[in-house]
């Protein structure tokens, strides 16, 4: 069993379609999109589009929520504030039907996925340190939990002997007895300084996990942010990956 993990879209088309490509190669079995298909780029309508094509397990992220009006934006900071108000703008009430509709957390046999974190997904919290995974941790069982929220990818690990680490690796074989948080990072927005979408392979059989990246026509992304009226912030950051 094969997944193709990813989050954070935010509106990007150039990267989304880079990262579906790439996928198309990867002889999976399931794809699951962990939240925030639209919020900061110009594209919502093409990528929720793109979205209902894709047979995709999806959970709802934060700017989902907001632009679908199921979420108070007055938390976002003032250029994450402006993007959803636009996006609002520019959607039809079906498509903003399709993003009210993923619930908060995913799960199967194999896998739990939740955009921010397990512990009160509905309030988005981060995960940056170690005592905010180990809210994660503790209501988690023995299935990794594929995170996306913060734009770094990342992998967290805790052993009841060593405690919690943190794996920098592109490439991890999940070891039985310890716990796993992956955050598969952004595809239409990173901010880990590297401009390339990011996004994850999971493998069942062999239990590893992938954090790949594939680069994309970052200045059409810009032109069209810049082109829109939003934010040119939003456009400026994505070539430094920031």
């Amino acid at each position: 069993m094969r997944y193709g993990i990813l989050s954070d879209i935010h509106a990007n088309l150039e990267a989304y379609e880079a990262v579906i490509s790439a996928l198309k190669e990867e002889q999976l079995d399931k794809l699951i999109i962990v939240g925030d298909i639209v919020g900061y780029g110009a594209d919502p309508k093409e990528c929720i589009s793109l979205t209902k094509s894709l047979s995709a397990g999806i959970v709802c992220g934060n700017h989902d929520r907001a632009a679908a009006g199921f979420m108070d934006t007055n938390w976002f900071n003032d250029y994450a504030r402006k993007a959803v108000l636009w996006t609002q703008s520019v959607l039809s009430e079906e498509e903003k039907q399709f993003l009210r509709e993923p619930g908060l957390i995913f799960e199967d046999e194999n896998i739990i996925a939740v955009h921010g974190s397990l512990d009160e997904p509905q309030k988005f919290n981060y995960i940056f340190e170690f005592d905010e995974a180990d809210r994660t941790f503790l209501k988690m069982g023995k299935k990794p939990c594929f995170i996306g929220h913060s734009h770094s990818p990342a992998i967290i690990m805790k052993d009841r002997i060593k405690g919690i680490n943190a794996i920098f690796k592109e490439e991890v074989e999940l070891e039985e007895g310890r716990k796993y948080i992956i955050n598969v990072g952004s595809v239409g927005q990173p901010r880990d300084g590297d401009n390339r979408a990011s996004y994850a392979i999971y493998d069942v059989n062999s239990r590893k996990v992938t954090i790949k990246r594939i680069g994309y026509d970052v200045k059409k992304a810009q032109d069209k942010i810049l082109d829109s009226g939003l934010p040119e912030i939003l456009a400026y950051r994505l070539y430094e990956g920031r």
